[in-house]
């Protein structure tokens, strides 16, 4: 089997649709699957959106040593994985350097550890749905860098504090704007706006990443007939326009990264609109 973590094709070849035997929500932001809920979990102004603990500083850190060493290998394996793109981030190095918002569809369990293995050795936070923090992957959820977004407009002060202290230290973030997993979905659904005027009033580069599928072969056939391989292809940085009204800039932005990502996936007559909401 050949390890293609990094390979570099040019344009995609017209996408592979895979037949996964999923059943998808009509609602396209909806979960595929109700969230299980285990704990309660209360999000208000004491909740620490960025925990500081030495405990969980520490527990962070292994989990990351733990995706650097063991995911990054598994994951070619597992997946078929290709990375396509790599050389456009060592290009905008200098760009890149204060920080950026990575951007991509939401297709698998896996796929922000994908998003970590191609920024490569970054640690990334991004943006969580309560729901999510209140079931059994919390913790790993949390570990990995997942903010909680509140419900409600006061706490919200408390998670934009958090973005700030985040744009402070040059960190990199990354926004699933489709706003839930379907598992191996092809086409890209509606994009959120919410992340993007963070990037407008941050001015960071937004990177979109398209995820898409490539038919199982050789021996993948075996032990993944039923399930494709995965490509993660990355394009080239979009900055916010500055000299738009902010309103008229977000929307651009959001539009921009919808449409490079459905070319970055090869589809070339997508079903959806990019507005999410």
């Amino acid at each position: 089997m050949k390890n293609e973590r990094t390979a570099d094709r040019g344009k995609p070849e017209k996408p592979y649709v895979p037949r996964v035997g999923f059943t998808y929500p009509e609602v396209p932001d909806a979960h595929m699957f109700p969230p299980k809920k285990e704990i309660d979990l209360v999000i208000d102004k004491n909740y620490p959106f960025l925990d500081k603990s030495l405990g969980f500083r520490i527990r962070s850190a292994l989990l990351y040593l733990g995706i650097f060493v063991i995911v990054f290998f598994v994951s070619p394996i597992r997946f078929g994985l290709r990375i396509e793109g790599r050389k456009i981030l060592k290009k905008h190095r200098a760009l890149l350097r204060n920080g950026a918002m990575t951007v991509s569809n939401h297709i698998h369990r896996w796929d922000f550890l994908v998003i970590l293995q191609a920024i490569r050795y970054r640690r990334s936070y991004f943006p969580a749905w309560p729901e999510n923090l209140s079931g059994p992957d919390r913790t790993l959820i949390r570990l990995a860098g997942g903010i909680p977004v509140p419900q409600d407009i006061h706490t919200m002060r408390c998670f934009n504090q958090a973005l700030e202290e985040l744009h402070g230290k040059k960190k990199w973030l990354h926004v699933f704007p489709e706003g839930s997993n379907w598992h191996y979905f092809q086409p890209i659904r509606p994009f959120k706006k919410g992340m993007f005027t963070v990037a407008y009033q941050y001015n960071i580069p937004v990177i979109p990443m398209a995820f898409s599928y490539r038919e199982s072969r050789g021996i993948y056939r075996i032990f993944k007939k039923n399930f494709p391989l995965i490509t993660l292809r990355i394009g080239e940085p979009i900055l916010p326009d500055l000299s738009k009204p902010r309103r008229e800039a977000v929307a651009l932005l959001r539009e921009q990264a919808h449409r490079k990502i459905v070319e970055l996936a090869g589809i070339t007559d997508n079903p959806y609109p990019c507005e999410g909401d």
